[in-house]
């Protein structure tokens, strides 16, 4: 007599008891999350091992805090924040990944839009600044490649990953900034 288990797949509802009941939304939206994270990191050409991959120093440590910020993918916003623990705002998930790699870097996003070396769009490595200016003003994320970035958008949302190509980011998109290992 064997137990049957599992999640409907689409649903995220639970097969075992035949009730219908939501199992583990939060935790099959964090897993489904990773994922997206790690194929992203991949095709990138990013190891998960620090200290590995290609390119210069910039690249792998670019890589490294790419890793950090995609890490808090599902940390909740919260004004002024810049731990995993308290939540993020933009800047301050831009300054945690930074600090985490051992890298000083301003804690608002007007100071880290003037930061390091301008880079063409077309130019763009894991770890570069993206800078947007939106209806509240400045915001900032963290390129990770595949013309995609991690950012803390607003209240009431978390930590995510989005794509450069949706109009709306293309249409607020300003500038990107190289930050350099000091």
């Amino acid at each position: 007599m064997g137990m049957r288990m599992g999640i409907s797949a689409g649903t995220g509802m639970d097969t075992s008891t035949g009730t219908g009941r939501r199992m583990f939304p939060g935790a099959l939206r964090f897993i489904l999350s990773c994922a997206v994270c790690l194929a992203l990191l991949q095709s990138a050409g990013c190891s998960l091992r620090s200290g590995t991959g290609g390119g210069d120093g910039e690249t792998v440590t670019g890589r490294a805090v790419s890793r950090v910020a995609l890490s808090a993918v599902g940390t909740p916003y919260r004004m002024g924040g810049s731990t995993p623990e308290k939540g993020f705002d933009c800047s301050g998930l831009v300054f945690w990944a930074y600090a985490r790699n051992g890298i000083k870097v301003p804690r608002t996003a007007a100071e880290q839009s003037g930061l390091g070396a301008a880079v063409r769009r077309s130019e763009l490595k894991p770890g570069d600044i993206l800078v947007f200016r939106i209806k509240s003003g400045l915001h900032t994320a963290l390129y990770v490649g595949e013309n995609s970035f991690v950012h803390s958008p607003s209240s009431g949302k978390t930590v995510r990953v989005d794509s450069m190509s949706k109009n709306y980011w293309q249409s607020k998109y300003i500038a990107a900034r190289r930050v350099r290992r000091s």
